[in-house]
């Protein structure tokens, strides 16, 4: 059976931190779909056809990972494209306290899906993309909290 795992998120933007969450998690699973999905907490800068382009341009070439958008309930979306698996990344106590609770959630909703976490390289710790959102909003210079190669003005509209 193919282990799938579903990386969700808004990724508004997609961040070096984000980045390497699937790239470390690569050897673990034999397709990672990258999901951006809705978020009704936050007002997006980037409009959705652009951060599927952004996050497929940075892996451009690797067939392991897929792009796509989804709306609704994100393990819902699992059973939809057949992944086994959540893949979520742990920057704080915060973070696992939010990620511990709606992985329980979706264990109840869904007991075949299991959620998996990665803590955050420590490098990356700091790299929020709520952050690097307002930077960019505010004309700043973000490029050295986004993958290597993205020029974030091309995905501005």
């Amino acid at each position: 059976m193919e282990k799938i795992a579903l990386f969700p998120g808004s990724f508004d933007p997609f961040t070096i931190g984000h980045q390497s969450i699937v790239n470390r998690s690569l050897p673990l699973f034999d397709k990672i779909i990258i999901a951006v999905g809705f978020n009704t907490q936050k007002k997006a800068l980037l409009n959705l056809d652009n951060r599927l382009t952004l996050i497929s341009d940075v892996f451009a070439g690797n067939p392991k990972i897929e792009v796509k958008h989804y709306q609704g309930l994100t393990i819902d979306y699992c059973s939809k494209v057949n992944a086994s698996y959540l893949l979520r990344g742990l920057r704080t106590a915060a973070d696992f306290e939010y990620e511990r609770a709606i992985g329980q959630m979706n264990k109840a909703m869904n007991p075949t899906i299991e959620t998996v976490f990665l803590l955050t390289s420590p490098e990356y710790t700091f790299v929020n993309s709520t952050i690097v959102r307002d930077i960019l909003f505010f004309g700043g210079d973000a490029s050295k909290f986004l993958p290597v190669g993205v020029d974030i003005k091309k995905y501005l509209s």
